[in-house]
């Protein structure tokens, strides 16, 4: 049975005032329904399949009392630069130097891995929200599309000629790599519903990290034969 998370409520002391900040961000904005004293305010962020509520009367939590309500975004400076265009006051981007490990570094994470570079603002109550990053999802954190599950023959076929031509653009100008390190990435991101825009920068991401550790194994391996 599926369960898809549909509806957030998010606590505000002055809904107008709240109403104007999540227009200002360019969340789609769904409804705006009033009777008596009850108002709901339904907002989409943009690309996501889940709104916010803001209102009166519909809970009876602390204004600005939720935190870290993620928005998850292909490209965090990016995202971040866009809201600041828009007028919000977004914190610099930073990381952690590691799971779990406290204190935040600033800058985005030194090898881009998804999951690991953040932002944050918060609405005029106070209600946290945080930028993720994240351009490639780990193994099953993503239910395929339908239109992935049902990929024929033919369609499949059409992708794979479409992630050698894009590949071969990329070989053309950068070092020697396994084809199978780039075609991944790539594939996994069309087969989730990314452009071949979207695609093609994650798999360069990922393979600026494949090449770089390639280039200090081989470092290691010229140092330690000058010591032998």
């Amino acid at each position: 049975m599926e369960m898809k998370l549909e509806v957030v409520v998010v606590p505000v002391s002055d809904v107008d005032r709240a109403k104007a900040f999540y227009e200002k961000l360019g969340f789609r904005l769904d409804i705006d329904f009033s009777k008596d004293d009850f108002r709901v305010v339904q907002f989409t962020p943009p690309g996501s399949q889940a709104s916010i509520h803001i209102g009166t009367g519909l809970t009876s939590a602390a204004a600005g009392s939720l935190r870290n309500l993620y928005l998850v975004v292909f490209d965090v400076e990016e995202a971040r630069a866009d809201l600041v265009g828009r007028g919000v006051d977004v914190s610099e981007v930073y990381h952690y130097a590691g799971l779990g490990v406290p204190g935040r570094l600033s800058g985005a994470d030194p090898e881009r891995q998804s999951y690991a570079s953040f932002a944050s603002f918060s609405d005029p109550d106070g209600n946290i929200w945080l930028l993720q990053e994240i351009q490639a999802r780990l193994p099953g954190r993503v239910q395929p599309s339908p239109s992935a599950q049902a990929m024929d023959v033919a369609a499949l076929a059409e992708l794979l000629r479409e992630t050698g031509e894009r590949h071969g653009q990329f070989e053309k100008t950068h070092a020697e790599h396994h084809w199978w390190d780039w075609y991944a990435p790539y594939l996994q991101a069309r087969q989730n519903g990314g452009s071949p825009e979207e695609a093609v920068a994650v798999a360069e991401s990922r393979m600026e990290v494949v090449l770089t550790k390639a280039n200090e194994a081989r470092n290691d391996g010229a140092t330690a034969s000058a010591g032998a």
